[in-house]
């Protein structure tokens, strides 16, 4: 009996003793499964999915990439008189004063800057600085007075008026008019100007739409050009036109009409230059508006006469046809003696005599962009371009080479020994001006 007692408590403790081993075993396998799942866990985020585990280095800042300065486009010509430099932006509007005395430039850089021409010719070239604040011009216009300009304003999409004040020491300030222009045009303004009367001013936008403004700010009048687009728009030198030109093969004239007491009465169509075969990219008048240079996407350029009674139904003439190379953005500009042409494509530039058609000077790589703007100066001296940040003045050669033409055919007519006298000085006066150039031609 009692051996039965001991045999059975035996087996009650080696049953409990195993049972206690089973669960020692079981527990310390559980915390290997948790351990080598922590260290996976730790291994992922050191493996890049967190490093929060890691310990703390100081890491250098990433260094922003330096902007890289535009490369200086480099031009040089022997007919190069100036190569104007101070903005830091693209300009895209030039315009000469009436005066001749100054030339305004706008660009992107939020200023406006006033050269003086005297100074194209010297070493170094000053110039004046108007901040456009809060927005930058896009276009700009002398006033007729030369003491003011208006520019059009790319975010604000209306015009400014700013006026040029001369101090008792000489120094010139610039104020801008206490509010814009109100917004009107719906699509973006292509062309500014202000007529030499000092009656109106002129925008236009590249859908069909020109508006006539006072200089308060009031809409006078809104022409519809009809041309499905306008590529180009201006203020004729005489203050009595408006003209455009767009899609079609055609450039539309009107006359702003002013009664005696200067009341404004109406915008009444003038005349139209027709003759080319297919859009016209620009036009340019000479300085008495007797005179039109059209260039056009059918490879020609054409001057016209339009000293005419266009009241009684005369129509311009035709003078001459020129063949020329067009590729967009294509201008053109008429001198204001109406000796040369100048046309400009891409960043390339020719003149061309009015009097034969014939190429004279050509310049290639004028600019690293394509010519924003391009006019002469009022005294027929200089041609002008714009395209990057430089503004460039050529030399017009060909306008005194026509002079001298000019003079030399006069001079063999005329009777009066006065005037020979003086047609002689003026020769002599012609070409030393050129040969000062070193442009002598056969």
């Amino acid at each position: 009996m009692e051996l039965a007692v001991l045999v059975a408590v035996s087996l009650l403790i080696g049953a409990l003793v195993l049972l206690v081993v089973v669960a020692l075993g079981k527990h310390r396998e559980e915390q290997k499964e948790e351990s080598d799942q922590n260290t996976e866990t730790v291994e992922e985020k050191i493996n890049g999915q967190s490093e929060r585990l890691l310990p703390s280095k100081k890491q250098k800042p990433q260094q922003r990439p330096r902007k890289e300065k535009p490369q200086q486009h480099y031009f040089s010509h022997p007919l190069l008189a100036a190569s104007l430099k101070a903005h830091s932006g693209n300009i895209t509007c030039l315009d000469f004063s009436s005066n001749g005395k100054y030339l305004a430039s706008c660009a992107d850089d939020r200023t406006v800057r006033i050269w003086s021409t005297k100074d194209f010719l010297e070493r170094e070239h000053r110039c004046l600085r108007a901040n456009v604040e809060l927005d930058h011009a896009t276009l700009v216009s002398f006033s007729p007075d030369s003491r003011a300009f208006i520019t059009w304003l790319a975010n604000g999409e209306t015009i400014r008026v700013f006026k040029m004040n001369k101090k008792d020491d000489g120094s010139v300030t610039f104020s801008a008019a206490p509010e814009d222009f109100p917004q009107r045009h719906k699509a973006a303004v292509i062309s500014i100007g202000i007529a030499e009367t000092g009656k109106f001013i002129m925008t236009a936008s590249s859908d069909t739409t020109i508006l006539i403004w006072d200089l308060k700010g009031e809409v006078l009048a809104s022409i519809n050009t009809n041309q499905m687009t306008n590529a180009y728009a201006t203020v004729s030198p005489c203050g009595r036109f408006v003209a455009s030109c767009g899609f079609t093969p055609d450039v539309k004239v009107w006359e702003v009409c002013f009664g005696k007491g200067g009341d404004f009465k109406e915008v009444a169509r003038a005349f139209d230059l027709k003759g080319h075969s297919a859009g016209v990219c620009c036009f340019s008048f000479s300085n008495d508006s007797r005179r039109m240079a059209t260039v056009s996407k059918d490879g020609t350029w054409k001057l016209w006469d339009t000293d005419v009674e266009y009241k009684q139904q005369q129509d311009p003439y035709l003078l001459l046809t020129g063949r020329c190379q067009v590729s967009e953005p294509c201008r053109i500009a008429l001198s204001p003696d109406a000796r040369v042409v100048a046309i400009s494509c891409g960043s390339s530039l020719a003149l061309y005599s009015a009097a034969s058609g014939e190429l004279e000077e050509e310049f290639q790589g004028v600019h690293s962009e394509e010519i924003s703007a391009l006019h002469f100066d009022i005294n027929n001296r200089f041609v002008v371009t714009s395209g990057d940040r430089v503004i460039r003045a050529f030399h017009n050669t060909p306008g005194y080479r026509a002079a001298i033409r000019e003079m030399e055919a006069m001079l063999r007519k005329a009777s009066n020994e006065g005037m020979r006298q003086r047609l002689q000085l003026q020769i002599r006066e012609a070409q030393s001006a050129l040969d000062s150039v070193g442009a002598v031609r056969e």
